[in-house]
């Protein structure tokens, strides 16, 4: 019986050299905001813990942090480590949330608006923290697949769990609950605070930025994109 563990056959070279040949030899993509999930096989994750924690530790040293003697910082590149593979960036190491679908039996062609859903992410130039509400505006048609609304909140919650910048998180999060509900248009608008500016930089903790994605509908009706805005509540 083939065992679910992972196969140690190259001893000596790091597991997440193993991951990257992998991704490559399917010419895949492996930027920061993307999703590996099917390069990682069951219970390497654990093991590519131990690899990040072993990193972390040497940030640390040439930090010139005494970790050995500071037990403030003792267990710091564990918790490090921890944090960002299996909470902050888990959007990048595991699959996608399942969404069950429905039919449009009623044929529903009325705007739906989901929001705000609060998302949290990370801003890949600086890692720093990317916080924020999130407004979905649905057009439906009688072929369209109703989907629960708090399937709305864990897809964002996985596409938003990687380092990002908001610009492109706001259009993944649009291709994904398109290809989930094939609507006749979606909208999307995204507020956050990025810390890369509010705690570094010029500091500035006031500042937001807004963002937004027209599809379909939404893009070619003034009228239809007018109450969609008019509706959130800001």
């Amino acid at each position: 019986m083939a065992s679910d563990a992972p196969q140690d056959d190259a001893q000596g070279v790091p597991l997440s050299v193993k991951i990257r040949e992998r991704v490559k030899a399917a010419r895949a993509r492996f930027h920061s905001n993307d999703n590996i999930a099917e390069f990682i096989r069951p219970g390497e994750l654990d093991l590519l813990l131990e690899e990040v924690t072993e990193k972390m530790q040497g940030v640390l040293d040439s930090m010139v942090i005494d970790t050995e003697n500071d037990h403030n910082t003792n267990d710091t590149a564990r918790r490090v480590a921890k944090m960002y593979l299996k909470e902050v960036f888990k959007g990048r190491y595991v699959e996608g949330p399942g969404v069950t679908e429905f039919p449009n039996a009623e044929h529903l062609n009325e705007l739906m608006i989901v929001g705000p859903i609060t998302v949290r992410s990370a801003c890949s130039h600086h890692l720093c923290p990317v916080i924020g509400r999130i407004w979905i505006g649905v057009m439906p048609n009688e072929h369209t697949n109703v989907i629960g609304l708090s399937k709305y909140a864990r897809m964002a919650e996985w596409i938003m769990g990687r380092p990002q910048i908001q610009e492109e998180a706001v259009v993944q999060l649009a291709d994904l609950i398109q290809e989930k509900t094939q609507p006749d248009g979606m909208a999307i608008v995204m507020e956050a605070s990025h810390y890369c500016m509010g705690w570094r930089g010029v500091k500035d903790m006031d500042s937001k930025m807004i963002n937004s994605v027209m599809r379909g509908v939404f893009l070619k009706d003034p009228n239809l994109r007018r109450e969609f805005l008019s509706l959130i509540p800001r």
